[in-house]
């Protein structure tokens, strides 16, 4: 057990009870919620104000009220401020869908990036640049069709009177190297124009996003956002193993169904929006779960972790080199890969597999 299941078990946060709602009360959670809240505010803000136009944040943040001339109005709102949304809502999305798959399969290494969810959504859109579908549907809609389309396939593969969390990692890695191969062999078969377009995409990268993008992702979130919110208590019953939750009532087919069903709507919208950002579904909801000192991954931290990473990453993208942008998915897996052999090294030496 680790320090922090002993801390957990010692310590009872003050209980609530107004019906129809009740539950603990949990302030360190609150309050590094709070502070992520703060710090992606304020990110977003410092991301709307890199420009060839200069604004200053006093500036940016008058305009975000509504207040300023015309002219910074526009820039701010029409410009640049659909950018640091999509960031935003894409660290969101990802940070939650992490949260999810790693409560539900019970292992920190569980991921949108580890079972082939947005290696599904990057072949899928190569095929569709290489063969010049794009135009007729868009990149988002083929992204979004590859990565629903890869659950399903992990889902089917892994069923065998049901699905546990650790067949589901093992079919997925495997289908993720398919999908790998799938996408080197379109790239090496296209032409030059088409492989550079597809590699922009495959990344991630926040350059050039409108509120087309943004809108719909908040509306997708809006819906499986509080999905998964309600579902919270029957998520946490999958920690203890499919036994203990079975006996303490829970449908466990059903309820890892319905939060498959959620976290791969939040990785297929986001990834449609900005492409597969790297390691931000696998690092935020540890780092989230660290910070708030809880014994699983608590979602509404893990988005507010992932949406400061994400906006962070893209402004070291655009201030990095002068006069050149990078991919934020460039910046996400160069922070994302110590994460990733910390918690290799981590799950060795506790011998659990994860």
């Amino acid at each position: 057990m680790s320090r922090t299941d002993v801390r957990t078990a010692v310590w009872s946060p003050p209980y609530f009870r107004m019906p129809p709602f009740s539950g603990f009360v949990r302030p360190r959670l609150i309050a590094v919620s709070a502070a992520l809240a703060v710090v992606a505010f304020l990110t977003l803000s410092w991301n709307v104000t890199i420009g060839d136009y200069p604004i200053g944040l006093g500036e940016v943040m008058a305009a975000l009220g509504g207040s300023g001339d015309p002219g910074t109005l526009v820039v701010v709102r029409e410009l640049r401020l659909p950018r640091a949304a999509v960031g935003l809502l894409v660290g969101v999305a990802f940070g939650i869908s992490g949260a999810v798959f790693q409560t539900m399969t019970r292992n920190p290494l569980a991921g949108p990036d580890m079972i082939g969810l947005t290696q599904g959504a990057g072949t899928a859109v190569t095929a569709a640049i290489v063969l010049g579908f794009d135009a007729t549907l868009g990149l988002q809609a083929f992204g979004l069709l590859g990565c629903l389309a890869t659950a399903l396939l992990v889902y089917a593969l892994a069923w065998r009177r049901g699905t546990t969390g650790y067949r589901i990692i093992l079919v997925g890695i495997g289908v993720s190297w398919v999908c790998t191969s799938a996408t080197d062999y379109l790239v090496a078969v296209g032409a030059r124009f088409q492989a550079q377009a597809a590699l922009g995409w495959l990344v991630g990268n926040l350059n050039g996003r409108d509120w087309d993008a943004a809108v719909p992702l908040a509306y997708a979130m809006a819906v499986l956002v509080p999905a998964v919110l309600g579902l919270g208590r029957l998520m946490r019953t999958l920690q203890l193993g499919d036994e203990v939750a079975v006996g303490l009532g829970t449908r466990v087919q059903l309820v890892r169904f319905a939060l498959l069903i959620a976290g791969v709507g939040l990785v297929a919208f986001g990834t449609a929006a900005a492409g597969p950002v790297a390691f931000v579904a696998l690092a935020a909801p540890q780092i989230a779960q660290r910070l708030a000192r809880t014994a699983w991954p608590p979602p509404i931290a893990s988005g507010l972790t992932g949406a400061v990473i994400v906006l962070v990453g893209d402004l070291i993208a655009r201030t990095l080199i002068a006069e050149m942008e990078l991919p934020v998915g460039v910046v996400t897996g160069v922070l994302g890969a110590p994460v990733l052999l910390w918690l290799l090294i981590r799950t060795n030496r506790a011998g659990s597999g994860g």
